[in-house]
């Protein structure tokens, strides 16, 4: 059994307060996947590039026990681009250049040796290619967990709900959840999106941590402040990564093991916003992340006596 990824692999260009790159390699499936490796190292990719994607990185994904077998190369064709500036609260950001390239014909295909999967991360994409990957799949995971953001609520809001229905667990960031839900607190919103049908609802709040609903229980994971925030344009990947490769790696989809499953996505988001782009996950070992997580138990761990 193993864990299968759905998503973009790209090249980005970053500008924040702190510095600037010229094009690196990004994209939800990159960080997902580099996230992901360091729990569990039976990781399927499934995404597409053109024949400008670096050799190299493709390596250093295999090096990370990221299969590429499901990572398309098109000939004569470009790789998806995206470029970026963040304002100088790092929470919101411009959009400067977007160029689909690949990604406008992308017609996902699952390599046989990918259908036993036993978890399914689908990245940021279009809900029609998310919807295409679970149709193509023979057996329906165990447990499959969705990525996605503002825009396709914006422009294809109809397919978004409707796979909606298809998943366990939805995860967006707090303004989303206002976005899909049309509720500002976001206890009533959680309530609302869970009945549009994922089990769980995990929302995100950038710098002041996640929240993981079901229709009972609610958990509140914190983020653990940092000396040095250099670009956050991947802790959303990355914290999906870290999530849903803890659960992988214990194969426990129970409420309490997903709260431990949030610190860990939590733990690696942190690690991913100290550096651009995937430098700073690329090149982490098991005592960094322990250390880290640690952490963040301590940030919440007391003792209290109600008399």
């Amino acid at each position: 059994m193993s864990l299968l990824v759905i998503g973009t692999v790209a090249f980005d260009a970053i500008e924040t307060p702190f510095g600037k790159t010229d094009k690196i390699v990004g994209g939800a499936a990159t960080f997902i996947g580099l996230s992901a490796s360091y729990f569990t190292h039976d990781i399927n990719l499934v995404s597409v590039v053109g024949d400008d994607f670096p050799s190299d990185a493709i390596e250093m994904m295999k090096n990370r026990g990221i299969n590429t077998e499901g990572l398309q190369i098109k000939q004569g064709e470009k790789t998806f681009f995206w470029s970026g500036k963040y304002h100088n609260d790092m929470n919101s950001r411009d959009t400067l250049e977007t160029q689909l390239n690949v990604l406008a014909t992308f017609d996902p295909t699952i390599p046989e040796k990918y259908q036993d999967c036993e978890f399914l991360m689908l990245g940021n994409l279009a809900p029609s290619v998310q919807h295409q990957v679970l149709d193509r799949l023979k057996n329906r995971p165990k447990l499959v967990v969705l990525d996605t953001m503002n825009f396709w609520m914006d422009i294809a809001l109809p397919e978004l709900t409707s796979l909606l229905k298809r998943v366990d667990v939805l995860t967006i960031n707090d303004e989303e959840a206002r976005q899909l839900s049309g509720e500002y607190s976001l206890v009533k919103a959680s309530q609302k999106i869970l009945a549009m049908g994922p089990k769980y609802l995990i929302i995100k709040k950038g710098e002041h941590g996640a929240l993981l609903f079901n229709k009972d229980q609610v958990f509140f994971a914190p983020a653990l402040p940092l000396e040095d925030v250099f670009d956050p344009t991947g802790a959303g990947d990355s914290f999906a990564g870290g999530f849903i490769g803890y659960i992988a790696s214990t194969k426990d989809i129970s409420f309490d093991n997903l709260k431990r499953a949030v610190i860990f996505g939590s733990a690696m988001a942190s690690f991913s916003v100290e550096k651009f782009g995937t430098e700073r996950i690329q090149n982490l070992n098991s005592k960094e992340v322990d250390a880290r997580v640690k952490q963040f138990i301590d940030l919440v761990q007391f003792d209290i006596s109600l008399v």
